[in-house]
């Protein structure tokens, strides 16, 4: 009987080791199951973080190729102005050499003519 009573609580603490073992094997995988979807949730969060990252940079360098275009862009509308500029002050220029041409030769011709009708006064007739 008690040799019975040892091979029951024998077969019943193998039992409950088994259980036991069953148990820490289900927890382990549940464990490792948890941890991967965790792993997988914070990757989902990590992954989107870096292509916002990579897209900001792609749209920074977009934005300096395009600001140093704009730049030069821009130098090249201020050289055409300031040419322009010059041009008109040039063509001013010129138009107030041609009037002091233009005063200058209507003096000559009035002198001219102030001459001409002295000399013909003076003429013998």
């Amino acid at each position: 009987m008690l040799s019975r009573l040892l091979k029951e609580h024998q077969a019943k603490q193998n039992e409950r080791k088994e259980l036991q073992e069953k148990r820490r094997r289900e927890a382990i995988t549940a464990a490792t199951c948890l941890t991967e979807a965790l792993v997988d949730h914070l990757n989902v969060g990590v992954a989107q973080a870096y292509m916002n990252q990579r897209k900001l940079d792609h749209e920074v360098k977009t934005l300096q190729v395009q600001a140093a275009q704009f730049a030069k862009q821009t130098g090249q509308w201020i050289g055409m102005v300031e040419n322009f500029n010059q041009a008109l002050k040039e063509i001013g220029d010129v138009e107030n050499w041609a009037r002091s041409i233009e005063m200058d030769m209507r003096t000559i011709a009035t002198a001219l003519e102030y001459v001409y009708k002295g000399q013909l006064q003076s003429a013998p007739s």
